[in-house]
């Protein structure tokens, strides 16, 4: 049963919500989102990266810069430029790329959902990352940033999300910079409310498609908050944190792609040769080849591309977590043949995704920083439910979803 609840947002007016709605903290380092934010004061960046209002090269977990984000945040609400909604509400929130748009519901997901296992987790967490966004959680009392979800389609949730775009005008409706469509409505409709609500109380599970650090640290600040207060009941607003819930059958995970600095010794004739080991190799030339199935990969080598095609002794269909090709790389290349043990600690491999397309591998091995780039075949989501499901934790950098979710449409307050 998932516990999925309406909240009195806060938010921006119409008139600024395309310039203060921003691209989420962790896919802009400093100096991006400081050109990102640049002449607009009214930038959600300005919160959630509060160091490009500091001195360049400032420490980015400094207490100047988190009192730099609580002082941006109280002058955003005291300029009217972030509001808080009378009543809670749910919102529908849609995202439209390549002509195609998916459909989430905002609101407010249980902190117990998430300790009792009732939000189903795929990754790993760094504790050094969770206390960041602990700390931004803490001294703003507020989810600023919104959590990405998924959950196994419920034809009614769809009927009633498809209706209710039909029939009403979304609040706000703009195309970002990147040609990504954002449209957001408010309903305001108790009885469809109360009945969104009932109906994810049928919904057994919900799973965390993007946002594991910022899920993590939501729930344990709100179990700090229950610990410090003697008078708490249970349906205080930080037993709960802010969500995007899209149905499962909807969302599209897209490529994350591997960069690796140097050959561990071999020369590219003798890594082919050890290749041949666990895969049938195709050269493919100067022309761009993208890994076409699962257990297929392209690879980037010395100008020219290369398909890989798994021979069927590198995995098991009975393994979850070894089928999978980001494992089947792991094991049977980057460990092996390139002496890489831990991806999340060594620095001889480097993470793209694929929104970046395969030309930036190409271009990253033509101009000596890499040596050889791999380009997988997309997880579905059906392997990351079933993993989440299982109880294992799937590889470093195996998902990345697209589009991501605009931050500062809707936050939701800790009191």
């Amino acid at each position: 049963m998932v516990v999925f609840k309406p909240f009195r947002g806060i938010r921006p007016p119409a008139n600024i919500a395309s310039r203060l709605a921003s691209r989420p903290y962790d896919v802009l380092n400093s100096e991006e989102a400081r050109q990102e934010a640049a002449g607009n004061e009214y930038s959600m960046l300005h919160i959630i990266k509060p160091e490009i209002d500091i001195k360049a090269g400032i420490d980015v977990h400094s207490q100047e810069v988190y009192d730099k984000a609580v002082e941006n945040y109280e002058s955003f609400k005291s300029k009217g430029w972030l509001v808080q909604d009378d009543d809670p509400h749910f919102y529908i929130y849609a995202q439209t790329m390549n002509g195609k748009t998916q459909y989430g519901l905002v609101g407010s997901s249980s902190i117990d959902d998430y300790m009792n296992n009732v939000i189903k987790k795929h990754e790993l967490t760094r504790p050094d990352k969770e206390e960041d966004r602990m700390i931004h959680i803490r001294i703003n009392n507020a989810n600023i940033e919104p959590v990405f979800f998924t959950y196994p389609a419920h034809p009614e949730i769809d009927n009633i999300v498809e209706e209710y775009v039909k029939t009403n005008k979304p609040v706000y409706d703009f195309t970002a910079i990147d040609g990504v469509g954002h449209h957001f409505w408010l309903i305001e409709d108790t009885g469809i409310e109360k009945r969104i609500e009932d109906l994810f109380k049928k919904v057994p599970s919900s799973y965390v498609a993007d946002g594991h650090h910022r899920t993590a640290a939501a729930a344990l600040v709100g179990n700090e908050k229950r610990k410090n207060n003697p008078a708490h009941t249970g349906n205080e607003e930080y037993n709960f944190f802010l969500t995007v819930l899209f149905p499962d059958n909807q969302l599209t995970i897209i490529d994350y792609n591997r960069l690796i600095k140097d050959l561990n010794g071999l020369s590219p004739e003798e890594f082919l040769k050890r290749l041949e080991e666990s895969f049938t190799i195709e050269k493919k030339g100067k022309d761009i080849y993208k890994a076409n199935s699962l257990h297929n990969f392209s690879m980037y080598l010395a100008g020219e591309w290369y398909s890989l095609q798994a021979n069927e002794n590198t995995y098991d269909n009975n393994d979850p977590i070894g089928v999978l090709d980001v494992t089947i790389l792991t094991s049977r290349v980057l460990e092996p043949l390139l002496d890489i043990k831990d991806l999340r600690t060594s620095k001889r491999i480097d993470f793209v995704g694929g929104i970046r397309g395969l030309d930036e591998l190409e271009r990253r091995v033509d101009s000596g920083e890499m040596t050889v780039a791999f380009a997988l075949f997309p997880v579905s989501m059906k392997q990351l439910m079933d993993i989440a499901d299982s109880g294992n934790i799937m590889p470093p950098k195996t998902t990345w979803f697209e589009p991501k979710l605009r931050s500062g449409l809707v936050i939701h307050s800790l009191d």
